[in-house]
């Protein structure tokens, strides 16, 4: 059976592991790391398949106290916007729909507390064609692209939620 529900801090080494599966299209994560997220984050959520974390959504309101490039661009430029930090779905588990999933309780979530826009960053050199596809189909669109001091480039996109 396959459950969504608000992370605690029980679940810091699932998601710590579950991010290690793909740092290479996200930013590495230990355990402090994920500890100091998850004290300023909006939302935490996990989707679980019979007990076990299989996916997790990391998620940041405007005006939180977060050092991140690609959220002080939206923090730029938007107000009461939610900033998606990262989503992961283990590699056994895609394409089951814990994506949207996880996206609509965060949409539902969001507006319910006065937010009109999700943001997220899409890696578009090196490319990522499931984020972008994903996103697309979800009704995100582009507001700009950014390059990165690793040597990334990505899309910053939003979608509203109104």
């Amino acid at each position: 059976m396959i459950t969504l529900r608000r992370a605690t801090p029980d679940d810091t080494a699932a998601i710590v592991a579950l991010n290690a599966g793909v740092v290479a299209v996200t930013s590495p994560m230990d355990p402090v790391g994920f500890d100091a997220l998850f004290a300023i984050c909006a939302n935490c959520d996990v989707v679980e398949r019979d007990g076990e974390a299989i996916g997790f959504l990391l998620a940041m309101e405007a005006g939180a106290a977060y050092a991140n490039g690609n959220f002080a661009w939206f923090s730029e430029r938007l107000r009461r916007f939610v900033y998606i930090d990262r989503i992961v779905i283990g590699e056994a588990a895609r394409g089951l729909g814990l994506g949207r999933m996880l996206y609509d309780h965060l949409a539902q979530s969001a507006l319910t507390r006065g937010n009109l826009l999700m943001a997220a960053e899409i890696d578009l050199i090196p490319a990522n064609p499931g984020s972008m596809a994903f996103h697309a189909r979800y009704g995100f669109v582009q507001l700009g692209t950014r390059l990165l001091d690793s040597g990334k480039t990505v899309s910053m996109q939003v979608k509203g939620l109104t």
